[in-house]
């Protein structure tokens, strides 16, 4: 994957693209998405619009050209903190190939690079062991447990908190 961008901005066009991989890969996705106001949203073409064009930076995930998944800076922080959240996600037929790690390391070089920040967060289920392998080879420290972080499934659910400084 090394010298080859695997991520583009997401456009409005993408939608169906996205929506149709969330649909394919929900019974996959569905242990790591919290619970919604309107859950439904998040796997229709005009619910996904909505989210990539919310102006918050997400970009798709390439596969030869084809969408395997995304990447999204939010919850950025100006002044003193200088800081966003990252998430992520990959077709399953796609995962344990490096896809979402170089997909994270570009999103991650965006944030430092155009936005100018200084810290980048991530959370991740404690059992979600394969987001957590992402964030490793992608030089995320892990910082510590968020007791019964995000609502998923009507439970809530610890995360462990990872960051990655503009320096690492």
């Amino acid at each position: 994957m090394a010298g080859r961008a695997v991520i583009r901005r997401a456009r409005a066009a993408d939608a169906a693209a996205v929506a149709a991989l969330r649909r394919a890969n929900r019974d996959y996705f569905a242990p790591w998405e919290p619970d919604a106001p309107d859950p439904e949203r998040a796997y229709t073409d005009e619910g996904v619009r909505a989210w990539l064009t919310d102006g918050a930076d997400r970009f798709v995930i390439l596969d030869g050209g084809a969408i395997a998944g995304m990447t999204a800076l939010t919850s950025v922080q100006r002044g003193p903190l200088q800081s966003a959240m990252i998430s992520y996600f990959v077709d399953r037929g796609r995962a344990g190939r490096g896809l979402a790690t170089a997909a994270v390391d570009e999103t991650v070089a965006f944030a430092f690079e155009r936005l100018g920040l200084h810290r980048v967060e991530a959370g991740t289920a404690t059992a979600n062991v394969a987001s957590q392998r992402v964030l490793e080879k992608a030089r995320f420290t892990r910082v510590g447990v968020l007791r019964q972080h995000l609502l998923i499934g009507g439970e809530w659910v610890d995360h462990v908190l990872w960051e990655r400084l503009v320096g690492d």
